[in-house]
């Protein structure tokens, strides 16, 4: 169980990384300096940005089960272990939810509390487990504390950052999500060997 939860890990973080790639080639006229990763997510090709998030939900969830499985007891593994579920649902609803709150009129605007939702549980997820990540895998602790730093100051960064390069730091931002994601379902894969 525990290796297919890593597995399912590395996919998901593939898959957000192929479908920023593709996307950023495909759709025209993209800037990827300056268009932000939801702005691939809306017009004609927003399937393969949407496919993308999709699949990163599914490798939250599949380590957020993982952590389950492996649950060392304590109320912060189980803090972070809520916090993988409730990206993973955060992730599908940004994917299936065509609102960025780029000045659209239809419907209720909710991308913006989906974003402050990924901050926090993001932040949440990485802080939670640390200590307890540092015990399947010396070095985890610090690693977590590190890209929640990251994570924490770059998010706050970004709402202050000029839209003429909020895009890359953006990409920056879910470079940290997948480096610790991925580290995570290393310390899994390593579990089960």
């Amino acid at each position: 169980m525990l290796g297919i939860c890593a597995v399912l890990g590395f996919a998901g973080i593939v898959t957000l990384l192929l479908g920023n790639i593709i996307g950023s080639i495909v759709v025209p006229g993209h800037d990827w300096v300056a268009d932000t990763i939801s702005d691939l997510a809306a017009g004609r090709y927003e399937i393969i940005q949407d496919v993308a998030l999709y699949g990163y939900a599914a490798g939250l969830l599949g380590i957020g089960l993982g952590a389950a499985h492996i649950h060392p007891g304590g109320h912060r593994w189980t803090l972070g272990v809520f916090a993988l579920a409730c990206l993973a649902a955060i992730v599908v609803v940004v994917g299936a939810r065509n609102e960025y709150g780029d000045s659209d009129q239809e419907g209720v605007v909710i991308h913006i509390y989906l974003v402050y939702g990924l901050g926090i549980l993001f932040a949440a997820a990485m802080i939670s487990m640390a200590q307890d990540l540092d015990k399947y895998r010396r070095g985890m602790a610090m690693f977590s504390y590190t890209c929640a730093g990251l994570w924490g100051i770059g998010a706050i960064i970004f709402f202050m950052l000029p839209t003429g390069f909020d895009g890359a730091w953006e990409r920056g931002l879910g470079l940290v999500t997948m480096v610790w994601l991925g580290a995570v379902a290393a310390t899994m894969w390593r579990e089960v060997a």
